[in-house]
């Protein structure tokens, strides 16, 4: 089967730069899939990162500083960019008015007036498709889950939890990196840069809160620099945002949704809970097989069921279901969704589940300003 091809540049190429141009050599991986990236330029301020790049992928064409060299060649079709939260907004703007697609990361701006200017770009330039990372929901226990909002199996909404802890930051000895500096990572801490994996499904889903009583911990207040000197460390590591959603489906229930640098224990956790009066869910990647339902009919008892899933992806693959789904396989298959949307559209995507969509973005950022309110003044504050 021939492919069309999306011949990519990378902004950015640091951790996910390189985890993005893995998924890409393990294109072959995907089955019935009739587009695939092609890396053929890439950029960052740091050439040492070049090598690793040029080692291993021969398409290259273009390597820079200045991503604007990107931008102006005929020989790249779409970017992958991930940079600093305080360069999203000149550089996403920048891509699109290019016309090239974009697959951004997160939080799609240092804050909601930076993401509006993105998506004002965005409305300007209908013909360039733009998304955003979030790949953790393209886990079957994730899958599962959007299925079961789709055949709206709970009943009536009694709460949901989500949320993405780790402890990446536990050490007081770590010294400070661009994610503890609110000049560059912005005032929304742990909030902006982990917040869209917590809120992609409940979004999807229409669960837009109406409010939000947020809680924020500065937890280690400074950290040694690259002198050995301590400076002050004031982003965010931990949060906690309980929110009232009103639906259309369920009427109102409370989501509590949390994103944590500093959790003992979790190395990458993102999971999601819904608890319904006739039917319960709980999704883990702490236990990536596990599956874990609760179907309820008066009377009966309450039990909990656990289904070990396997490997049951949206995109099929040649893994077989016996085997374990992994972090880099959720990459894959976000990176499947991007390419399959550029390719045919929406309407024409192998499966439905598409990547996050700016106006989720948007969202996000309207709940994360109204959670800094919240801190600020104790108290309940309308989105």
């Amino acid at each position: 089967m021939s492919k069309q091809q999306i011949r990519f540049g990378v902004i950015g190429l640091g951790l996910m730069g390189r985890e993005f141009a893995s998924a890409a050599a393990r294109w072959m991986h995907l089955l019935n899939l009739d587009v695939e990236p092609v890396i053929t330029g890439i950029c960052d301020s740091n050439p040492a990162l070049f090598d690793w790049f040029a080692a291993n992928f021969p398409s290259i064409q273009i390597k820079t500083g200045d991503y604007h060299d990107l931008l102006n060649s005929d020989q790249i079709d779409a970017i992958y960019c991930a940079v600093p939260h305080n360069l999203h907004q000149q550089f996403y703007i920048d891509i699109i008015a290019a016309g090239k697609h974009l697959l951004g990361e997160k939080p799609f701006g240092i804050d909601r007036a930076a993401n509006a200017a993105i998506l004002d770009a965005i409305n300007a330039h209908p013909e360039v498709l733009v998304r955003c990372s979030s790949e953790l929901p393209f886990y079957p226990g994730g899958q599962r889950i959007l299925q079961s909002i789709k055949e709206n199996r709970f009943g009536k909404i009694i709460e949901v939890e989500a949320g993405f802890l780790h402890s990446s930051d536990i050490d007081p000895n770590k010294p400070i990196n661009w994610k503890r500096m609110i000049d560059i990572n912005g005032e929304y801490g742990c909030m902006g840069d982990l917040g869209m994996h917590v809120f992609h499904i409940p979004l999807r889903a229409g669960w837009q809160p109406k409010n939000v009583r947020a809680a924020l911990s500065n937890i280690v207040t400074e950290r040694f620099n690259k002198d050995g000197v301590k400076v002050p460390c004031a982003t965010w590591d931990n949060a906690i945002l309980l929110c009232d959603v009103e639906s259309e489906q369920h009427g109102s229930f409370p989501m509590t949704l949390k994103t944590y640098r500093i959790a003992p224990g979790e190395t990458n956790t993102w999971y999601i809970n819904i608890y319904g009066t006739e039917q319960s869910v709980r999704f883990s990647t702490r236990q990536p097989k596990s599956y874990y339902t609760m179907d309820y009919k008066s009377g009966a008892r309450q039990t909990w069921n656990e289904e070990s899933l396997g490997y049951t992806s949206a995109y099929p693959t040649i893994t077989g279901g016996i085997f374990e789904f992994g972090f880099s396989d959720s990459i894959l298959q976000m990176w499947a969704a991007f390419c399959d949307e550029v390719a045919h559209g929406r309407g024409g995507m192998q499966q439905s589940f598409y990547c996050a969509t700016p106006e989720e973005t948007a969202a996000h950022h309207a709940v994360l300003t109204a959670a800094l309110e919240s801190h600020k003044r104790q108290s309940v504050v309308t989105i």
